[in-house]
């Protein structure tokens, strides 16, 4: 007999539960949407996700991503039929420790403010490349990470006050790898690496001290391979699997570039790319040439990320923004799945933060949605050659942590009524 009664108590416990379960995910398909993006072609390579759908955002999270999510709870809905909708963008090159200084990058004039052009090309996460060190990190914090809509990251400099003045760094004393980790520490949810560049003496201690930080600190190498004095084949002999190079495809006299006269990648080159070291794009005002690109991604030496080198001079030469730098790939011969991939997904992983990139449920609800202009467009290089494509991207609308940002051509607002 008791055990019959505990028989029934248990099924009618494990009844309430599967009950209350049920109740708990009708109140959850019923709970009121904030923002619902109806019918736009969603693209998230995390999950897999390349089909219309819909997209719903709840206290700034994305909700559910589904075909046909019902309307009726939705605070605002916004027909996004015809557009592609995707996570975020994310440019792991840009400089915008910006301030008063004349023409210096470190809280000065040659960095740019990023919510003046970041949100308006569909880019809602930026990291700085090495503006600041571990000396002025603090001032960059307090005067522009944490005032700026845009998300800024940032790889921190071995150098202790970063790219201040002419962005040489000479002072071996003030590259320290503890004052580094230390400030990475302090910041872990800000620095996603560290970085070596410019430097113009002729010792690898610059370097090694830039790779014990990094190592010591679990995060990867940003190398702006400004280092003349060392071969391209002996800075990626000594980066490891998940560091990063910057201005892949430059042409400059004093370094050697990926591809040789004949137009074919070097060896040491592609067997670094196997080992795992990424390849950032670094366009930049004088880092980027078809000549070395446009052979390198036909032997497969495609950028891991979209990386802008974003500041003051480059963004009226060659490069633009982001998107035209996507675009620009494409009139090269990638993929758009490619392209978009190298911009929100593939760059989340190479800075170790695979929250963002994405449109899992529960992730931060950074949406960009980005129309596929057809035409006749032109897209130039560091030299200024040009070549011609008939795709090109455009930010229609970009949603931050929940929030728009930026709508192009006002399908967020209400139609005006005379």
């Amino acid at each position: 007999m008791l055990n019959r009664q505990n028989t029934k108590l248990k099924t009618a416990f494990t009844f309430a539960k599967l009950l209350f379960f049920l109740l708990c995910a009708t109140v959850a398909r019923g709970q009121a949407i904030d923002l619902l993006l109806r019918n736009g072609h969603v693209f998230d390579p995390k999950n897999n996700i390349d089909a219309v759908m819909d997209v719903a955002i709840v206290d700034g999270k994305i909700s559910r991503v589904a075909t046909n999510i019902p309307a009726a709870n939705a605070k605002q809905v916004i027909d996004v039929t015809g557009f592609y909708v995707c996570p975020g963008l994310i440019d792991i090159h840009e400089h915008v420790f910006v301030g008063s200084n004349p023409e210096t990058f470190a809280d000065g004039s040659l960095s740019i403010s990023p919510d003046d052009f970041a949100l308006k090309s569909g880019v809602t996460t930026v990291v700085d490349a090495g503006t600041s060190g571990w000396r002025n990190f603090s001032v960059f914090k307090d005067h522009v990470i944490d005032r700026s809509k845009t998300r800024i990251l940032a790889f921190l400099n071995i150098a202790g006050t970063g790219m201040s003045g002419k962005p040489t760094q000479e002072d071996l004393n003030d590259m320290d790898p503890d004052k580094t980790v230390e400030t990475i520490q302090k910041f872990p949810d800000i620095i996603v690496g560290v970085k070596i560049g410019h430097y113009e003496g002729k010792e690898w201690s610059p370097f090694d001290r830039a790779l014990t930080a990094s190592e010591n600190a679990n995060v990867p190498l940003l190398v702006e391979c400004h280092l003349p004095q060392y071969s391209l084949e002996d800075q990626l002999t000594h980066m490891r699997p998940g560091d990063i190079i910057t201005h892949s495809y430059e042409k400059v006299s004093e370094r050697m570039s990926v591809v040789d006269d004949q137009g074919k990648v070097r060896p040491f080159v592609m067997e670094a790319q196997k080992r795992g070291i990424l390849f950032d794009l670094g366009h930049g005002g004088a880092g980027f040439w078809f000549s070395e690109a446009v052979p390198a991604l036909q032997q497969g030496l495609a950028p891991n990320s979209f990386g802008t080198d974003f500041h003051r001079f480059s963004m009226n030469a060659g490069m633009k923004d982001l998107l035209n730098v996507m675009s620009k790939y494409m009139a090269m011969g990638m993929t758009k799945e490619d392209a978009l991939r190298r911009a929100t997904w593939a760059p989340a992983k190479a800075i170790k933060r695979e929250d963002l990139g994405n449109l899992s449920v529960g992730a931060v609800a950074d949406v960009a949605v980005l129309s596929l202009r057809e035409g006749n467009f032109g897209f130039t290089d560091a030299g200024g050659n040009k070549i011609e494509g008939h795709q090109k991207f455009e930010a229609e609308l970009t949603v931050r942590a929940g929030k728009i940002v930026w709508d192009l051509n006002g399908i967020s607002a209400k139609k005006f009524v005379k």
